[in-house]
């Protein structure tokens, strides 16, 4: 498995207009969304496109005011926390990008498109939170600092591994690997630091924050769904794929994630669990739980506990189900309700 995924030519018109692969197979680079592949891949580029927003719609005033009387602590976690999810999110625009040069189905790539695309809307928002908060000094000094810290560097270097392995040898082995990884990012590691802005939002506090992160949320629901669809599509297309070791790849390569999640929580959480009202335990579970669900949907066991019901239920308040039920969100905000969540699109996995 050694050789190399093909790229296609910009356009291929002898080839077919329906795509007979995503990775391996001919298609002519023209897309009539009226006749592809897979109909679910347009169900995912219209979540995405439904999901359309732009930072500056969130009002950030009450939060500029809130910040100056939050605990000295919480402010240190709330910026450490948000400039390491903006680092971590800087990987994925290229990263897409990289994939959808070795896709062959034009549907597939418009969908990597427009994840890329949102992905950049995430730093923006990452930005725009900052900006509200501190002067552009202290924000290159974040940037600067989480760098070099050792935790993030510890808990990023697996990822940032596989992809750049990816990119230097793009492998079918190494790009599922790389998706793998990517299902992990988006899946794993941003749950627990969505977690902590929810937690001061339901105490009513930096909400426009909380209302950011959940928009960001909604976002990366729909990335890690497709992604978990191309590495079911990859396994079958390269069937070869389909082995005891990948098998054990998936979960390795999950429970470190949860491990590494896991740490930097309690790093990063455990200090101020009794000032920022949260149960760091609590937090735990929540990753676990999440981390069966992952499994679940790439067709494998649990590693975990079986969870009978979310161990963090408080969490469920931020669901689009329960705020499409009001005119505006749980904290008043501009209402975020842009698409009508059904079961295909509401946010059953929080």
């Amino acid at each position: 498995m050694n050789e190399h995924i093909k790229k296609i030519r910009m356009l291929e018109p002898t080839h077919p207009t329906r795509a007979t692969g995503v990775f391996k197979g001919e298609a002519s680079g023209f897309l009539l969304w009226n006749d592809i592949q897979y109909e679910k891949f347009y169900d995912t580029y219209t979540q995405l496109i439904n999901n359309f927003w732009k930072p500056s719609s969130v009002n950030m005033i009450q939060d500029k005011k809130q910040w100056l009387d939050l605990d000295e602590d919480i402010q240190d976690v709330f910026l450490d926390i948000l400039t390491m999810i903006a680092g971590m999110d800087s990987l994925q625009t290229p990263t897409l990008i990289e994939i959808m040069r070795f896709i062959k189905d034009p549907a597939a790539k418009a969908i990597l498109a427009n994840m890329a695309q949102q992905e950049s809307i995430h730093n923006e928002s990452y930005s725009y939170i900052l900006a509200s908060l501190l002067p552009i000094g202290q924000q290159r000094q974040l940037f600067d600092r989480i760098k070099q810290h050792p935790q993030v560097i510890r808990r990023n270097q697996p990822i940032v591994d596989a992809y750049q392995t990816y990119v230097d040898e793009p492998t079918p082995q190494h790009l599922f690997e790389a998706l793998i990884h990517s299902t992990n990012l988006e899946g794993i590691y941003f749950y627990s630091a969505f977690a902590f802005y929810y937690n001061l939002g339901r105490q009513n506090l930096m909400t426009g924050s909380a209302t950011m992160i959940s928009y960001i949320h909604r976002d990366e629901m729909v990335h890690f769904d497709f992604v978990g669809m191309l590495v079911q599509i990859l396994m079958y297309e390269y069937p070869e794929l389909n082995n005891k070791e990948n098998k054990q790849f998936i979960y390795y390569t999950l429970e470190n994630a949860v491990n590494l999640e896991k740490e930097w929580s309690e790093y990063m959480l455990e200090d101020i669990q009794d000032k920022a009202d949260l149960d760091l335990e609590e937090f735990n579970e929540y990753i676990e739980y999440i981390a069966n669900k992952r499994l679940r949907m790439l067709g494998l066991d649990n590693l975990y506990q079986e969870y009978s019901e979310n161990p963090m239920p408080w969490i469920k308040t931020f669901d689009d189900e329960s705020i499409s039920m009001t005119k505006t969100d749980f904290f008043e905000q501009k209402s975020r309700t842009y698409s009508q969540v059904n079961a295909t699109n509401g946010f059953d996995e929080l």
